[in-house]
């Protein structure tokens, strides 16, 4: 019976923080968050490991606006070695104040994902991301490609949150796989 204990809570906290919709401790969410602003089109130039991205290049996320006031979302990416696009549509909805940069994401029915900005350049030119813990860190761009010295201020800022940068995947954008893939 405490072998089962032991594995209902070990579970439980694991769903837990998996849902979790609230950034890590002490990182700083936006703040003056215009959502319209940000829907359309991001390239996705560093990200930490994680399953559902791995392998993939020229990565995109998509934001279009929902009838419900929530946003759908389509992250999409080329598998190099399986030459194929692959592509996946959820949904997201702002938490708390609109104003705030902090959301709500699922590709998996009830099942929540915590997704803050925690950089944004004044024209929504580019962005950081993470998710609930500091195992989850993107930095987009409207552009396929960022400027050094941008990429440098964002890395500093992610270092700053306690991210562990040195683990960052520089994600290509180039097309030179692409040529006759299946989509």
């Amino acid at each position: 019976m405490k072998k089962w204990k032991t594995l209902v809570a070990a579970m439980t906290s694991l769903f837990s923080s998996a849902c979790s919709t609230t950034p890590p401790e002490n990182v700083d969410v936006v703040k003056n968050f215009d959502i319209h602003r940000y829907l359309g089109t991001w390239y996705e130039i560093a990200r930490l490991d994680h399953r559902f991205e791995r392998g993939l290049d020229r990565v995109t996320a998509t934001y279009h606006p929902r009838e419900d006031g929530g946003i759908t979302v389509t992250n999409r990416g080329f598998h190099s070695q399986q030459q194929r696009w692959k592509e996946s549509t959820g949904k997201g909805y702002l938490t708390g104040d609109p104003g705030t940069a902090s959301l709500k994401v699922s590709f998996f029915g009830p099942f929540y994902g915590s997704y803050n900005v925690i950089a944004l350049d004044e024209a929504y030119r580019y962005a950081m991301i993470c998710g609930p813990n500091r195992n989850y860190l993107w930095i987009l761009s409207r552009t396929p490609t960022l400027d050094d010295a941008v990429k440098q201020e964002l890395l500093a800022t992610a270092r700053r949150y306690g991210f562990d940068t040195e683990q960052l995947i520089w994600v290509n954008q180039s097309d030179e796989d692409v040529a006759g893939a299946k989509h």
